[in-house]
């Protein structure tokens, strides 16, 4: 700790730190606009000048060693500070009124705080060319202030070198080099780092103001790191969708599908249930619903199919009705090769990451699109630390410079046991390796336990992150005994409900060959029903409109709250299954519920650290695919993004830039 004198009061605070971030530390709010925490000092603005009793200087620059005493509100200050938000207005249009960004502008309420009420220039007004971004950003040059946040975020944090300062003087614009797509799958981030209304959002535009937005916080569920994330909704309608900040998770990014993805609610939504036979389509009333449910249920043999994006509760209720109906009732994940991956000894973080590691390993992951997020944390390491990556699997896009080893599965193991000549010693020599498995590691390997056992028995140290393809697949691998379907299953079922899935080859083939009762029990409806000629169909709310439990990558639990009601007709999935076992269910208000979800977890054999689980005489198989990513399109890969409008047209657009060659 360092003493400092800020406006005659002595203050005690970091080494090495800005003035900037120290006045922010003890609560004295310097004004900016280039200045953010999460990238580089550009100091271009001149926003955050202070006196240090010799000259002005600026507080994002300045070290405090350096600067003993400053002031902050001196006369010259508030001048200086006047001057610059004058000189920023000079070429700032007036259009206030018809700006997105109204209403929560930086420049606009630091002209009011700061600025002076009147200007003596009265030349034209520059323009600038807009800018074309994609389906998601929204620009208007002319506004911008030229803080080269954009240029920075994309360049240390997205790796995209998309925007660059071009010209001199008063040319100086921001633009691309190279006219092109913003292919980056964080892009819609610049929107919150903008300080005017220069990037703004497509979706959003002209659809609301500030103060007309209600506030609910609620998590990301495109992926399984659960970014936190706040919905703003006006009235009825979600209009807009921002980070929340988490330094243990997301820090204050989110991806593009996060961010954009919420007018799936609108599209294709089940409004209603009914019935189809070949005749004509029959509205179901709820009771009627429920007693066809029970119906089968108690008579015929009922097959439950469910994804990993079920919450935690349904989970949890239907293996209860498994149970109270063992001959009836069969409960099976649509993932055929679902391992129910449960080490006993994984218990890393994504806080782990900030430890010093030194070489990372991607076994069959492209972490670029399975999860954008962890990647710009592996990006930020890169840049200020000594940071290798190593990507065992087919050659991938990557934001990264990445060491591509074209392996099979064997050259793993040998690899974790100390048998490559090359891998095991960078491996061996390296003091917390960092190793990241994917989804589609899983799907290669029948018994997965057994390599993260090698590689954990190898070095002790070395941190596995699981980088599961659905929002809570560890909370499915927590609660355990769902396994994958099979065919034999199919075949002997005179009913399959399916829950909450998307429309993939998986479900197509299992309606292809099965002749029994079909209920589609889903948010969305699906164009495979207009192929089958008797179904039912059962209306379910979103996890936007009710709340629910769900488990990360890291196991850490979270809820969704309800920010908007759903359609009318609209029902929650655990009420249902709570109700086909007529049991009350717990409210909201009261965390019994969670207590029994807990108590049904095996907890001192799934938090054991020191544990290894014997593998000896478990038999190890795995194919000889080859090691690629599960996720190809990072847009649409779960049903709630496949029925989102903004996330096809990314999708079109990203196919444009991406060739065969």
């Amino acid at each position: 700790m360092i003493s400092i004198k800020i406006n005659n009061i002595n203050f005690l605070v970091k080494k090495n730190i800005s003035l900037l971030e120290a006045c922010k530390v003890v609560g004295i709010f310097i004004p900016r606009f280039c200045y953010h925490e999460k990238l580089s000092v550009a100091g271009n603005c001149r926003m955050c000048l202070v006196d240090n009793g010799i000259k002005l200087v600026s507080s994002c620059t300045a070290v405090v060693e350096d600067n003993p005493q400053v002031f902050t509100d001196t006369p010259a200050v508030k001048k200086a500070r006047e001057n610059v938000v004058e000189s920023l207005l000079l070429n700032h249009p007036l259009d206030c009124p018809i700006c997105d960004q109204g209403g929560e502008c930086d420049l606009q309420d630091q002209t009011k705080l700061f600025g002076g009420d009147y200007s003596r220039f009265f030349i034209p007004k520059r323009g600038v060319e807009d800018k074309e971004c994609g389906p998601l950003v929204k620009t208007i040059m002319t506004r911008c202030i030229h803080c080269t946040r954009c240029v920075r975020f994309g360049t240390e944090i997205a790796g995209v070198d998309y925007f660059g300062t071009l010209n001199r003087g008063s040319s100086t614009e921001i633009s691309n080099y190279i006219p092109t797509l913003f292919d980056s799958e964080i892009s819609g981030n610049v929107i919150d780092l903008c300080p005017v209304g220069a990037l703004t959002s497509k979706p959003y535009a002209f659809k609301a103001r500030p103060w007309e937005l209600r506030i609910v916080e609620s998590i990301d569920l495109s992926d399984s790191l659960g970014s936190n994330i706040y919905l703003n909704f006006k009235e009825t309608e979600i209009v807009r969708i921002l980070p929340k900040n988490n330094i243990s998770l997301n820090e204050n990014w989110i991806s593009d599908k996060a961010r954009f993805s919420y007018d799936s609610l609108k599209n294709q939504r089940l409004i209603s249930s009914f019935v189809k036979d070949k005749r004509n389509e029959k509205k179901l009333k709820w009771n009627s619903v429920l007693n066809l449910l029970r119906n089968s249920i108690h008579t015929k043999k009922f097959t439950f199919i469910i994804d990993e994006d079920l919450d935690m509760t349904s989970i949890n209720l239907l293996k209860k009705i498994r149970n109270e109906y063992p001959k009836n009732v069969k409960v099976k994940n649509i993932n055929s090769s679902s391992n129910n991956f449960n080490s006993n000894f994984i218990n890393n973080e994504v806080k782990d990451l900030n430890k010093e590691i030194t070489n990372c390993f991607l076994l069959s992951s492209n972490i670029k699109i399975e999860n954008a997020i962890l990647n710009t944390r592996l990006r930020s390491k890169y840049l200020n630390e000594t940071f290798n990556l190593f990507s065992l699997g087919l050659k991938s896009k990557s934001t990264i410079p990445v060491k591509t080893m074209n392996l099979n599965i064997k050259s793993i193991f040998d690899m974790a046991e100390g048998k490559s000549k090359i891998l095991s010693k960078i491996f061996a020599n390296t003091k917390t390796p960092l190793v990241i498995l994917s989804s589609a590691l899983e799907k290669r390997i029948k018994n997965i336990d057994s390599l993260v056992n090698v590689f954990k028995s190898y070095i002790p140290s070395s941190i596995i992150l699981n980088l599961k393809e659905k929002s809570n697949s560890k909370g499915l691998s927590l609660i355990g005994g769902i396994k994958g379907w099979n065919t034999a299953d199919i075949n002997v079922s005179d009913t399959i409900c399916f829950v909450n899935l998307e429309e993939n080859i998986t479900v197509k083939k299992i309606l292809s060959s099965f002749k029994g009762d079909i209920i589609w029990m889903n948010t969305h409806y699906s164009d495979i029903l207009m192929d089958l000629d008797e179904v039912t169909t059962v209306s379910a709310l979103s996890y936007y409109e009710e709340e629910n439990l769900f488990i990360n990558l890291e196991g850490r639990p979270q809820k969704t709250l309800k920010g908007i009601n759903g359609p009318e007709s609209a029902r929650s999935l655990r009420k249902v299954f709570a109700q086909l076992l007529d049991k009350k269910l717990y409210t909201s208000k009261s965390f019994n519920h969670i207590i029994e979800l807990l108590s049904s977890f095996d907890l001192k054999k799934k938090t054991s650290i020191v544990s290894f689980t014997n593998q000896e005489n478990t038999k190890t198989t795995f194919s000889t695919y080859p090691l690629k990513s599960s996720i190809e399109d990072f847009y649409r890969n779960n049903n709630f993004l496949k029925n989102s409008i903004v996330m096809a047209e990314c999708s079109q657009e990203n196919r444009k830039n991406n060739t065969n060659f």
